[in-house]
């Protein structure tokens, strides 16, 4: 039975490296995933998804606005399609969310989407929100925060380490700006 999954996390907790685990896993069975990422996150390339621990795979991209009902319909009727993997799920518009569980009821399909919960400033992303109202199932891809507890919020900071409390809450790249935290560290962090 095809289900839409959100699997979520702060910054730095392996999203990607799972995704492409379980990719690999479909393909060593002997079944075709299609991997989707988000159009203007190119930090690994153009449709590409990347590890910080060195691996990587091509993959198809999404646009805002895009009809990624259309999309996945298209790619299925071009051949085996056995899963569709979707990282950088954080950038999905509500309604293409809405297109996925679409896809998953009626083009019965099982669609993995790999994202952010929260963005800097403890706000959800809209897309991440509307993952969380409508997944069939949610798992949490954990990451510790320097006090060994689990992260679950992240905090963007300057060049000379303090927390942002403003900003865009998209910002491609940086990594290095972004730290894991415990939600008492984070609040301690932005000082709330």
């Amino acid at each position: 039975m095809a289900k839409l999954y959100f699997h979520y996390s702060t910054m730095n907790a392996g999203k990607s490296t799972v995704l492409l685990q379980a990719a690999h896993n479909y393909v060593e069975r002997g079944m075709v995933p299609y991997l989707l990422t988000a159009q203007f996150d190119n930090r690994a390339g153009e449709g590409r998804i990347a590890s910080r621990i060195g691996i990587g795979e091509k993959a198809d991209t999404f646009a805002p606005a895009e009809d990624l009902f259309a999309k996945i319909a298209d790619r299925i009727n071009a051949g085996p399609c056995a899963c569709v993997f979707i990282d950088e799920a954080q950038f999905l518009e509500p309604e293409q969310v809405w297109q996925l569980a679409r896809a998953v009821d009626d083009l019965r399909v099982p669609i993995m989407c790999f994202g952010l919960r929260v963005d800097f400033r403890g706000k959800l992303f809209p897309g991440s929100a509307t993952l969380l109202a409508l997944s069939d199932e949610m798992r949490e891809v954990r990451t510790i925060c320097h006090c060994g507890k689990k992260a679950t919020m992240v905090v963007r900071t300057d060049a000379d380490g303090t927390a942002l409390k403003d900003g865009a809450q998209v910002q491609i790249g940086g990594n290095e700006t972004y730290v894991s935290l415990c939600r008492r560290h984070w609040r301690e962090a932005v000082e709330d």
